[in-house]
């Protein structure tokens, strides 16, 4: 296993990305799941899957959310590098459950529904999230939880970015 390793969860609008980059600000190994190596799958088996056909729009997104994945073996292969001394992954990920287990912790960004909104109607059309069936879709996942990781620390995600990654980094240094 690598020295550390930490997962950063939320749904879409949490500020994943922008922690992500405030991280790479500071110096630290990330790794942007959605934007490096994210694909539409089986959360179960990690096989590709081809889009089926939809006659409704709202159930095409929320199939493709479903079906978000990382592939275990490239996680368990950047978990493994001893090269870093930590290394964050962050975005979002139906199949966690598949490696969670390998993180030294795991953190979901929280957010309130009033903060997601406005966060998520600032996004442009061509960011998942942007268009009003993919905001609505978010806004409902964020009501009933999401399905995130249960067992994750939950960050306040509405303050400023570097209070955001000041939380993250103190729960890093008390876990070592």
């Amino acid at each position: 296993m690598g020295i550390a390793n930490y997962l950063i969860e939320g749904v879409s609008g949490a500020g994943k990305t922008s922690v992500a980059e405030e991280l790479e600000r500071r110096g630290f190994h990330v790794v942007h799941g959605d934007r490096n190596f994210a694909y539409y799958g089986d959360p179960d088996t990690g096989a590709p899957l081809d889009w089926p056909a939809f006659d409704d729009e709202a159930a095409r997104i929320a199939w493709g959310y479903a079906h978000w994945i990382w592939p275990v073996a490239q996680v368990e292969a950047i978990i493994a590098d001893l090269s870093v001394p930590v290394t964050f992954f962050c975005g979002g990920t139906r199949n966690s459950h598949r490696f969670i287990d390998r993180f030294d912790g795991v953190f979901v960004l929280e957010v309130d529904a009033e903060t997601l909104a406005a966060r998520l109607r600032r996004r442009p059309d061509d960011e998942f999230g942007g268009r009003t069936l993919e905001r609505e879709l978010v806004l409902r996942l964020h009501a009933g939880d999401a399905g995130l990781p249960a067992a994750a620390e939950r960050i306040d995600a509405t303050r400023p970015i570097g209070a955001v990654v000041d939380a993250i980094l103190a729960r890093c240094e008390r876990r070592r």
